[in-house]
């Protein structure tokens, strides 16, 4: 049976497909930066990485460091580089749009760099229609129950629908900056001929 990849080790595939890094870097990328929220402890992703390279996405090799110590370097291998892209490529569905919308960015956010922009746009474009198809049914059952809801649910409710309406603008800016970047690169691809 296949083990399945957490969360958390999709976050470290792509940061190691960005470049090959410590358990140490990683770690403190994981504490400085957006990212960490992937992780719920510092101490949860060595685990993480050993799991990884045991099931053969990762491949360790001790590196010299200017201390005494000698720290151990990651890097995926090909089959991490294929597990990264199949999940990249997974098809987006309502439940990701409903439930897994911090999942979708992280894999939005790997894109670019490990399958191209033109995998980008296509994640955004589906992103943008499921929104599409769903914030409707959370505007119709608002205005349906509005009147049989505590204030607080119809306040939580009103935060969500807020939220999924601003994603959906986003994902049309984001559109919209993708479709910019390559006429800019076509006019300089022609300029440089």
């Amino acid at each position: 049976m296949k083990e399945r990849v957490s969360l958390l080790g999709y976050a470290l595939l792509g940061l190691l497909n960005q470049r090959p890094g410590s358990g140490y870097a990683l770690r403190k990328m994981f504490a400085s930066t957006p990212i960490g929220t992937f992780s719920d402890s510092p101490g949860a992703i060595y685990p993480a990485l050993r799991r990884l390279e045991r099931q053969g996405h990762i491949r360790g090799r001790v590196a010299q460091s200017a201390g005494l110590r000698r720290k151990q370097v990651f890097q995926l291998t090909p089959r991490g580089k294929a597990t990264l892209r199949e999940w990249l490529e997974r098809p987006l569905k309502r439940e990701d749009v409903v439930a897994g919308l911090k999942e979708v960015m992280l894999r939005f956010a790997f894109t670019d760099e490990a399958i191209g922009p033109a995998a980008s746009v296509r994640l955004l474009r589906d992103l943008a229609r499921e929104l599409e198809a769903y914030v409707p049914t959370l505007h119709t059952y608002l205005r349906e129950h509005r009147a049989a809801m505590p204030l607080s649910g119809r306040l939580a409710l009103e935060s969500g629908i807020r939220s999924y309406d601003d994603l959906s603008r986003w994902a049309a800016d984001a559109l919209v900056a993708y479709h910019a970047s390559a006429r800019k690169k076509g006019r300089e691809r022609r300029v440089r001929s």
